[in-house]
C-alpha cells in the first residue's frame, strides 16, 4: 500500500497536530503574528505543584545540587584579586534516563495516558526520545522514536547513534533516518497512522516540565546560601531549556536572577546540511538551533512554539567546541563527575562568567547529562578527525567550525563570545514581517513582538521603521 505523497501530508499539519496533542493552537491567535501566549500556557492545565507532584511519582526530579569546590578553588586562581564567583551544577544526571529531558517528557507522556492515548511519539536526536520511552513505560505506553541520524554516505554520528542506542534500551521503536526534510513528514506520517500522541519539545506540556528545574535550583540555592543566585546559565538550542527555567526561577520568587543562554559556536554550519552534518561535534545546544530558534520560534513542528527564549534570555554567549571538551575533562577529573559533553556547554561558559564576578556571586549551571561510548569527547574527537577536521591544542579563539578544534592548553584561555541581542531582537521582527506581506501591523501586535523579545515597544517601533513598516 502506497503513503500519501509529501505535499500532502504537509498540507495536514494542522490537522494532524490538533488531533496528537488535543490542542487547538488556532484558539490563542489574534491575528497573523499576535498570540495569546500566557493563555496557551496556563491552559496545558498543570500548576506547578501539580508537576512536581506527577514528577515525583516517577522519579524525575529532585536532582543534586552540587558545589563544585575544586573548579571554584581553580577559577579563583585565574581570577584578579576578590573575583572568583561559587560555581553549583544541577546535576541532571540523576533523572531516569539521565537528563532534564525527563522533566520535558513527563507532563507529556502524563497527559497522554490521561486522554487515553496508546502511545507516543517524538522526533528527536535522542536525549529526549530516552526520556520519552523511560516515562512511557512507566505508565505502560507504546514508544516512537524518530532520529535524524545519517548523512547521504549512511555514516552515522557517534552521539546519536549513542542515544539511539539508549532509546532502545528502554524498548523504544526507533526509526533513523538521513539528514533532510523526510524527517517531519515521517513524523507526520506515523501519527497520523498510530494516533499516538505528540510529545512534541515545544508544546506548553513540554516546558511546562521544564519550570521545577528553574524552580528547584532558586528553592535549593536560597535555602543554602539565604539569596537566590546571581546567575543560572542554560544551554540554549530550541529554546525550552532556557524558557522553561526561566519561569521556574521565577515561579520561586527569583526574578532578578540573570539568565544566560549559552550554544556551542557552529557559526557556518547548517543544521539540516547533508555536508555540514558531521562535521559537527555537536548535536544540540550549538547556533545551529539556538539562533534559527530565537529569530524564529514558530518553525517548529507546532503552528504556536511554548518555547520562546528571546522573551527570557538576559545575555547570549558562545563557547567552542573545544572548550566544551576541556569544561568536560575538568569536571571529571576535578570534581570527580564523568557527565556528557552536550550538558557542560554552561559549564564551559561558568569558568570565564565567574571570574569576573567577587566572590560573594553564585554562578549555577543548571543541567548536566549523562555520558556514553558515543558521547565522549575521544569519540567524538576521533569522529571529527576522520572527517578531515583538524585538532589541536592552543588559543580556542582559533576555532574554525567545520574546520579546526582547538582544545585550550590553560583555563585562562576559556573565554565567551557575547551575541549582539539587540541584532537578533531586529532579526526576529524583520522575520516576523517578512513571514506576513501585505499584513498591517496593529498596535496590539508591536506590544507582542516587545513582549516577545524582551523589549520596549519604541524598540519595536524603531526598527520597523527602519523597514519600512
Amino acid at each position: 500500500m502506497s503513503r500519501p505523497d509529501y505535499s500532502s501530508v504537509i498540507a495536514r499539519k494542522g490537522e494532524i497536530v490538533k488531533k496528537s496533542t488535543g490542542i487547538d493552537f488556532l484558539k490563542y491567535d489574534r491575528s497573523p503574528i499576535t498570540f495569546d501566549y500566557d493563555m496557551m500556557m496556563s491552559e496545558a492545565g498543570y500548576s506547578i505543584d501539580d508537576t512536581i507532584r506527577i514528577q515525583n511519582g516517577t522519579n524525575v526530579g529532585n536532582t543534586p545540587l552540587v558545589e563544585c569546590r575544586n573548579i571554584t578553588r581553580l577559577v579563583r586562581m585565574i581570577s584578579e584579586p576578590g573575583c572568583g564567583a561559587r560555581i553549583f551544577i544541577k546535576d541532571e544526571a540523576a533523572n531516569p534516563s539521565g537528563s532534564f529531558k525527563d522533566r520535558r517528557a513527563s507532563l507529556s507522556v502524563f497527559h497522554a495516558k490521561k486522554m487515553g492515548y496508546k502511545g507516543v511519539i517524538t522526533a528527536t536526536s535522542g536525549n529526549y526520545g530516552a526520556a520519552v520511552a523511560s516515562q512511557a513505560n512507566k505508565y505502560g505506553l507504546k514508544c516512537i522514536v524518530v532520529q535524524e541520524v545519517f548523512d547521504s554516505r549512511g555514516v552515522g554520528q557517534p552521539e546519536i547513534l549513542e542515544k539511539g542506542r539508549a532509546c532502545e534500551a528502554y524498548g523504544a521503536e526507533v526509526h533513523q533516518m538521513s539528514v533532510g526534510p523526510e524527517l517531519f513528514y515521517y513524523f507526520l506520517l506515523l501519527l497520523e497512522e498510530t494516533g499516538y500522541f505528540n510529545t512534541s519539545l515545544y508544546t506548553p506540556f513540554s516546558v511546562a516540565g521544564i519550570e521545577t528545574l528553574g524552580y528547584e535550583i532558586a528553592n535549593e540555592i536560597h535555602e543554602l546560601c539565604g539569596r537566590f543566585p546571581d546567575v543560572v546559565l542554560v544551554t540554549h538550542a530550541g529554546g525550552g531549556n532556557v524558557t522553561g527555567t526561566s519561569r521556574g526561577l521565577a515561579k520561586a520568587g527569583a526574578k532578578d536572577t540573570q539568565v544566560i543562554a549559552v550554544s556551542v559556536d557552529l557559526r557556518g554550519l547548517h543544521m539540516a546540511s547533508n555536508g555540514d552534518f558531521n562535521r559537527k561535534s555537536f548535536t544540540t545546544g550549538h547556533t545551529g538551533f539556538g539562533i534559527p530558534f530565537a529569530i524564529w520560534p514558530d518553525r517548529s513542528d507546532v503552528p504556536r512554539n511554548s518555547a520562546r527564549s528571546l522573551r527570557f534570555m538576559d545575555r547570549y554567549i558562545l563557547v567552542s567546541q573545544g572548550e566544551v571538551f576541556y569544561a568536560t575533562e575538568m569536571l571529571a577529573q576535578l570534581e570527580g563527575l564523568q557527565r556528557g559533553p552536550a550538558g557542560n556547554t554552561s559549564l564551559a561558559a561558568a569558568i570565564p562568567i565567574a571570574s569576573r564576578m567577587t566572590r560573594e556571586s553564585i554562578v549555577v549551571v543548571q543541567e548536566t547529562e549523562y555520558t556514553g561510548a558515543g558521547k565522549h569527547p575521544y569519540s567524538q574527537l576521533t569522529f571529527a578527525r576522520k572527517n578531515g577536521i583538524e585538532v589541536t591544542r592552543g588559543n580556542p579563539s582559533e576555532n574554525v567550525p567545520g574546520k579546526r578544534i582547538v582544545i585550550p592548553e590553560h583555563p585562562r584561555q576559556m573565554r565567551v563570545v557575547d551575541v549582539d541581542l539587540k541584532e537578533i531582537k531586529k532579526a526576529y521582527i524583520k522575520n516576523t514581517v517578512s513571514r506576513n506581506p501585505g499584513y498591517e501591523l496593529k498596535d496590539f501586535d508591536v506590544k507582542f513582538i516587545a513582549d516577545d523579545i524582551k523589549e520596549t515597544e519604541d524598540f519595536v517601533r524603531v526598527a520597523l521603521k527602519g523597514l519600512e513598516v
